[in-house]
């Protein structure tokens, strides 16, 4: 099995590192900066190997450069938004795949947050890597892309396995979940849920990987009827000062 490492970086951001004892290889999932990803790495004994990138944005592309010219690593992102991200060496898109060791990634386009947004879908470690487009108990905002593309997107993750592990790449749960309570008052899951975030924050603990199971039951954007719904409900949490 494969070994996934949380780095936390800059106010609220995470980097994944995904480690293949077998092969030795290591990759790294949005890297935000460079200096802590290659100290967690150095630390543990894992040499870089890989980056994939879920989307251009520099909080999830800012580390490449340097990442790379320090391990030679190979690249792959967005074959959508290669313009954006000029240190790309592979470009993919739906239907590709991508390796670690024995382990393939499914690549699934998922637009909405960015044009060309891409998540890594592991289905053999039950794991998933989405980026800005899925959040525990939220989505990402609309900035190239509309709500019948998020609400495609909800649905398309919500019919994975409930058990798959989903890491996306911000601690936004405690915000998130303000907003789910007041999108749905009567929902005793998130209730439940917001009680274990508020704890966990207050321990300075994360709150993610998550999990499908978990956002069925309290993401008001995954349990959204249809795109009309998560659009108010898109346009209530960017205004929500809950």
């Amino acid at each position: 099995m494969i070994e996934i490492v949380r780095i936390p970086v800059l106010s609220d951001n995470y980097v994944w590192l995904i480690h293949d004892a077998d092969s030795g290889e290591t990759a790294v999932v949005d890297p935000a900066v460079a200096e802590p990803v290659l100290a967690e790495a150095g630390a543990r004994g894992w040499t870089i190997s890989q980056i994939w990138n879920t989307h251009w944005h520099p909080d999830h592309t800012g580390g490449n450069a340097a990442i790379k010219a320090a391990t030679g690593c190979t690249i792959t992102g967005p074959q959508a938004e290669a313009e954006r991200i000029p240190t790309l060496d592979r470009q993919v898109r739906e239907g590709d795949s991508v390796s670690i060791g024995a382990h393939r990634a499914q690549i699934y386009d998922v637009p909405a947050h960015t044009a060309g947004h891409i998540a890594y879908h592991l289905p053999g470690e039950g794991a998933v890597f989405v980026g800005d487009t899925l959040f525990a108990m939220g989505c990402g905002r609309l900035f190239e892309g509309t709500a019948a593309q998020m609400f495609a997107n909800m649905q398309r993750l919500a019919a994975l396995p409930p058990e798959t592990r989903v890491y996306c790449a911000h601690e936004y749960t405690q915000s998130n979940g303000r907003y789910a309570l007041a999108a749905e008052p009567e929902n005793a899951d998130i209730r439940a849920r917001m009680a274990a975030v508020d704890a966990a924050r207050a321990a300075g603990e994360a709150t993610v990987p998550t999990t499908i199971a978990l956002e069925r039951a309290t993401n008001p954007f995954m349990r959204a009827r249809d795109a009309e719904e998560l659009a108010v409900r898109r346009a209530e949490k960017d205004v929500f000062q809950g």
